[in-house]
């Protein structure tokens, strides 16, 4: 499986996109248009290994939602995610078995060297 989980309006979701070569087979989603769901986080948290690490804590919302003031568990991280499209790190990508989280130097490194 090959699957893109991005915002179609984030600027850095764009470039990355731009620089890999996706083939025909990929399919992208936009999670502002279509909402994940709770099988596709549940999916998304096997091959990542918890909630927290497909949390972004640079979302707006962190802040005026007071939740950098907060101790979230597990169960908060999926709820916050499954509530509000922002709190998904992006881009998330599945490539057959193996998940690339978010836009780190090192990240789109590993992407380009994947999609190539």
């Amino acid at each position: 499986m090959k699957k893109i989980y991005q915002l179609g309006s984030c600027s850095t979701c764009k470039r990355i996109l731009s620089e890999l070569k996706l083939s025909d087979d990929v399919v992208i989603q936009d999670i502002k248009e279509e909402k994940i769901t709770p099988s596709q986080l549940d999916e998304l948290v096997k091959l990542a290994g918890s909630h927290e690490k497909l949390f972004s804590r640079v979302a707006m919302k962190y802040r005026i939602l007071g939740l950098d003031k907060m101790k979230l568990e597990e169960k908060d991280y999926r709820n916050y995610i499954l509530q509000e499209y922002t709190f998904l790190k992006r881009p998330t990508i599945i490539y057959n078995d193996q998940i690339f989280i978010g836009s780190t130097k090192s990240t789109i490194e590993a992407l380009k060297k994947v999609f190539k």
